[in-house]
């Protein structure tokens, strides 16, 4: 088991020269080595990387996002209602849509796998987006993979709509302000 206070995290940039990693899944990796960068200088995406003694050992890419309802829509506007009742986002401030940044990837490499590195990073970037109340973020979305459901779900990640079961990703959101209430 690793040490978790010993892990760093640096931002991804044009300079930064790749180290090791594996998580297992081909397109995860794939990323990191051949599309993040450009997602950062296209200012799409920002991906961090969490290294260990050396070593990538996971990786993050944070980008904007918005959690969006269509009202025109009877049963999307009863879950709309269900959904601000919920998150308790009182009757003057509903909107349409919400801030969110979206966890883009994640990945942590197979041989760390179950030491909680996941949730480090998702503590993290709560952490991250608290501190910046400069800029306005209420959730955190991600497009889910089955493989992953149980892990979102453990931490406190709630599926978004009931519409999008059948897909091969499923939108799962974090409410930041749950962190805060009492």
């Amino acid at each position: 088991m690793i040490n978790l206070n010993a892990l760093t995290i640096n931002k991804l940039d044009q300079d930064y020269d790749f180290k090791w990693f594996d998580c297992g899944d081909v397109d995860l990796n794939n990323f990191l080595f051949n599309d993040a960068k450009n997602y950062y200088t296209e200012m799409m995406a920002v991906t961090y990387l969490v290294e260990y003694e050396g070593k990538t050992i996971a990786y993050f890419s944070l980008l904007n996002d918005k959690v969006v309802f269509d009202t025109s829509n009877i049963p999307a506007k009863g879950f709309w209602n269900h959904f601000n009742r919920r998150n308790r986002i009182p009757n003057p401030k509903r909107r349409k849509n919400y801030p969110a940044v979206k966890i883009g990837r994640l990945a942590v490499a197979s041989e760390f796998n179950g030491q909680g590195i996941g949730r480090f990073i998702l503590h993290t970037v709560q952490k991250l987006l608290l501190g910046r109340m400069d800029i306005a973020c209420r959730f955190i979305t991600v497009d889910a993979y089955p493989t992953a459901f149980d892990f979102y779900r453990k931490n406190a990640f709630e599926f978004l709509s009931a519409e999008d079961v059948k897909e091969s990703t499923r939108l799962m959101y974090f409410d930041l302000k749950s962190i805060l209430l009492p």
